[in-house]
């Protein structure tokens, strides 16, 4: 279906001809450049006279199509498509990721070789994010502050982009836990009760936050959002000995600092659960269970794509405006007077 944005421009049409119609004609008629060479030009397009004789109406006919593209692109003419109902589960989700510096801990083994614990979050979150058909999602980064990387959107391709962009200390090199929930909380606080959930990701403690993570805690659970929080981060790790051997190597615990008592006081709190991921294959299972929320039903969005077609117009116009220009040059005969060589007698 085609729809005009401004129909009432189609008024314009039949302007060039109330000009003609209404303004006087031109009385006199002066040369605009003084051409030395005006005989020559009179005389070679006098040999097309008879060709000319009947063509009046042709540049006419061409000047009218012009016009009226114009008219019609000035329109905005849009074609609209068939309506889409786009899938809406209801569910509103905010994702806060730990950026703080301990997130390049080497930990995450994957086959053979160790990731860094950021670099196992963006390899199983893009996977996670991909999946939110319907989800309304949104993205808050947090090392010694917290901010939104992304609100609440649909865009889950932008989401995603975003979570694989985030750089290590970006926001700093510790962890504010608590304001990385109020923050969420705050964004999440309009949206529909029945379907706010904050899955917050971390592999440390507090120790940067202006609000004590129990306190946005309460907030949260006073407001009815759930809260599922994540600890990352392997329980053992070795340490490389004397110039990178096994000679003197020693088995050390790289989530000591990891605050899980806290974390999963967080969750209980608020009607969450409190997650353990030491590998990714373990980070991959939780992001299942958290797939199998249920969802919140709510009316369908429907959506109708919209594609400009005043492009189509302009292309006849600009067409047509060559042509015309290329049958004024034929018919005075310009082409010839180009192609004769100066001084010639013939």
């Amino acid at each position: 279906m085609i729809e005009w944005q401004w129909p009432w421009l189609l008024l314009l049409l039949p302007l060039p001809w109330l000009l003609r119609r209404l303004l006087p004609a031109a009385r006199t008629q002066q040369a605009a450049v003084r051409a030395p060479f005006f005989d020559q030009w009179h005389q070679l397009s006098e040999r097309g006279g008879a060709i000319r004789a009947g063509a009046p109406l042709l540049p006419l006919l061409c000047l009218w199509l012009l016009w009226i593209c114009l008219v019609i692109a000035t329109t905005r003419p849009m074609w609209i498509g068939d309506p889409v109902e786009l899938p809406n589960s209801g569910r509103d989700l905010m994702l806060a990721v730990d950026i703080s510096g301990s997130m390049r801990i080497e930990d995450m083994l994957v086959g053979q070789r160790q990731l860094r614990r950021i670099d196992a979050v963006k390899l199983v979150g893009a996977d996670f994010i991909a999946r939110r058909k319907g989800d309304r999602l949104g993205l808050v980064l947090f090392g010694s502050n917290a901010y939104v990387q992304s609100p609440l959107s649909f865009d889950t391709t932008t989401v995603q982009r975003f979570l694989e962009e985030a750089q290590i200390g970006f926001a700093g090199q510790e962890t504010a836990i608590g304001d990385a929930i109020g923050l969420a909380v705050k964004r999440l606080k309009e949206r529909p009760a029945e379907s706010r959930v904050l899955i917050l990701l971390t592999d440390g403690q507090d120790t940067a936050s202006s609000v004590q993570p129990m306190d946005a805690a309460r907030l949260a659970r006073n407001l009815d959002i759930r809260i599922y929080t994540i600890g990352i981060g392997a329980d053992q790790m070795t340490m490389p000995g004397l110039f990178g051997s096994s000679f003197g190597s020693r088995q050390v615990n790289p989530s000591a600092e990891l605050d899980e008592e806290s974390l999963r006081k967080i969750a209980e709190q608020t009607g969450g659960r409190y997650f353990r991921a030491r590998d990714p294959q373990e980070l991959i299972g939780i992001y299942q269970l958290l797939d199998e929320l249920e969802p919140v039903e709510q009316d369908a969005a429907v959506f109708r794509p919209r594609q400009s077609l005043a492009h189509w117009p302009l292309a006849a116009a600009l067409i047509l405006s060559f042509a015309l220009a290329l049958y004024r040059c034929q018919q005075r005969g310009l082409f010839r007077l180009s192609a004769a060589r100066p001084g010639s007698d013939s």
